[in-house]
């Protein structure tokens, strides 16, 4: 598997923000989103070829970790990754999988993290028509729905992006208590510039406001 990094930190998102972590992020996506925060993982990916095994003690060089999160990139196309979840089972380690949502593959976890992307996502240039064609799976969000406990996680940029939210979750029947908003943006500053509109939206719907910590705490850093 082609790894971009390993670190130890809090997870920044989500229901289970806050909590202490270790990343495993894979190198490679099948989508490019205009406003990538880990382009290193997608546009220009990079990282270092480990096997399972190593990857697993790299993973327990952390011995006070009990969540690990599996990150991408895309880690749903990553060569390994169902042996790699089965590994981390066997360690009795809380694992979250975080995903667009676009393939389904049958990892073990315990928390399918779903990020669908939006149409403001769609990049200009040669990635746009392979982008739109792939980012949204309607049948693949209703696999992982029924098949996981999940979480869906939406990315705004801009507030007619709550029209296809509001169309996706109809339309897959997902439970709006599972569905976080989150604010776009690599800066402090960003985040709180979308976070008073989110919110509202949050308030109307019976959805839930994803803070980003990571982004609030260090910046847009890797490793953290």
């Amino acid at each position: 598997m082609k790894i971009a990094e390993i670190f130890y930190s809090i997870q920044g998102e989500g229901i289970l923000a806050g909590v202490p972590s270790v990343f495993i992020r894979t190198s490679g996506c099948n989508l490019r989103c205009s406003w990538c925060d880990t382009p290193y993982t997608s546009w220009n990916p990079e990282g270092e070829d480990m096997s399972v095994e190593a990857i697993l003690d790299r993973v327990f060089e952390c011995p006070a970790a009990r969540h690990v999160v599996v990150t991408g990139g895309e880690p749903m196309i990553a060569p390994g990754i169902v042996e790699l979840t089965r590994g981390l089972r066997e360690r009795e380690l809380h694992i979250t999988i975080e995903t667009a949502g676009t393939v389904f593959a049958p990892v073990v976890c315990d928390l399918m993290s779903i990020s669908p992307k939006l149409a403001s996502s769609t990049p200009e240039g040669e990635f746009r028509v392979r982008h739109e064609r792939l980012r949204m799976q309607p049948f693949v969000l209703r696999r992982l729905i029924s098949a996981y406990d999940y979480q869906l996680k939406f990315v705004m940029s801009r507030q007619e992006d709550i029209h296809e939210v509001r169309n996706t979750v109809n339309q897959i029947e997902a439970n709006p208590s599972n569905v976080v908003l989150m604010p776009e943006g690599i800066t402090p500053e960003a985040l709180r510039d979308r976070s008073e509109w989110i919110i509202e939206y949050c308030k109307r719907f019976n959805y839930r406001y994803g803070p980003r910590l990571h982004v609030d705490i260090w910046g847009n850093r890797r490793g953290v």
